[in-house]
């Protein structure tokens, strides 16, 4: 399944590997050296129009994103209930 970030951006829930708060950034110097190093390599995306509220990292790129973490984790989590919904499109004879 996808999921939208924010930006346009919609990405596929299986690639995620964590989305965390945007703040979080500072208070953890291996997050701040491995976004530092990853832009040097281009590899992240930042938010255009608003400020970044959550980080979206998946396995080969780094999303800054201005939706927050709760609307991404409600957005995920939504995504997982309707896979597992039975399909009920086509209706049985009995």
């Amino acid at each position: 399944m996808f999921i939208h970030i924010g930006d346009d951006h919609v990405i596929q829930s299986k690639d995620v590997v964590t989305i965390i708060d945007h703040h979080l950034i500072s208070s953890s110097t291996i997050v701040e050296e491995m976004i530092k190093n990853q832009r040097k390599a281009k590899r992240v995306i930042e938010t255009e129009e608003h400020q970044a509220k959550a980080i979206v990292i998946t396995n080969d790129v780094i999303y800054f994103s201005p939706l927050s973490v709760f609307t991404l984790k409600k957005r995920a989590n939504m995504m997982t209930t309707l896979n597992k919904l039975e399909d009920f499109s086509e209706e049985s004879d009995f």
